[in-house]
């Protein structure tokens, strides 16, 4: 973490590596150098970079790329799809060796697409733990379904359970499912039953909108998990996350006046 500058009193961020105010970052298909570029201004920011979807299998110079990321001390995690079809097909195995392979030792297990069974899903869970951290992600990927929000609730508790590191609460790409209606509103009432019942810490949040991003961190601090943020966006997040943006200033500043 840089140094931040003695101008005015600032939130405390905790230096990586770090268990909570963590930014997981969503890497669509960046290049080498955009790797290279990103992490030279915003590297001390990113906790983790998840490779979205299947996009690892279809990137040219995938270990250039992973090289890049490891020179700049941040960890990668595969999609959790990749994890769908492997169990899909039945070449769970042939994944673990593909991970090994290219020195990936976090991945994502989900069944967001690919309807595994609940059960079978913590055995997913519990096996590619021996190996691997992982981190489970719970919720619908179609914004038109609803989970209660104590199923929400009894999914991540065993999630966890099973040895996922982390669960990351859906709320796709877009912003617009799991944690949010459509139109991106966040569904308040159920982020604050999950956060009643399970630890803070143990949660990613899915937040890859910049109003989704100031609500959290308004309703819970500087120090709430977030992820699916776009690189583009890592330092406006940690501006948000320091009250150095309009949407979260109030709740970090106040005037000080002399005695």
């Amino acid at each position: 973490m840089p140094a931040l500058p003695d101008v005015f009193p600032l939130p405390g961020r905790a230096p990586k590596p770090r268990a909570t105010g963590l930014t997981h970052v969503l890497d669509q298909g960046l290049g080498p150098a955009e790797v290279t570029s990103l992490l030279a201004v915003a590297g001390p920011h990113i906790d983790l970079v998840r490779l979205g979807w299947g996009s690892a299998f279809v990137t040219a110079n995938l270990p250039e790329k992973l090289a890049a990321y490891r020179e700049g001390g941040v960890p990668v995690m595969v999609g959790g799809t990749i994890t769908e079809l492997a169990w899909l097909h039945g070449r769970v195995d042939e994944l673990r060796a593909w991970l090994h392979a290219h020195a990936i030792d976090r991945v994502e297990v989900s069944s967001g697409v690919v309807p595994i069974p609940t059960e079978e899903k913590h055995a997913l869970i519990t096996l590619l733990a021996k190996d691997f951290t992982v981190y489970a992600e719970v919720g619908e990927k179609d914004s038109d379904a609803i989970l209660a929000p104590y199923r929400w609730v009894q999914l991540i508790r065993e999630a966890l359970a099973a040895g996922a590191e982390l669960v990351v609460c859906e709320g796709r790409a877009t912003g617009t499912a799991g944690l949010y209606r459509a139109d991106g509103e966040a569904r308040t009432g159920l982020i604050d039953e999950i956060v009643h019942e399970v630890p803070l810490e143990q949660l990613v949040f899915e937040a890859p909108r910049k109003d989704q991003q100031s609500w959290l961190i308004n309703r819970f601090g500087g120090g709430v998990n977030l992820g699916n943020v776009p690189p583009s966006e890592v330092i406006s997040l940690e501006s948000l996350r320091l009250g150095l943006r309009a949407d979260t200033l109030p709740g970090f500043h106040s005037r000080k006046t002399s005695a």
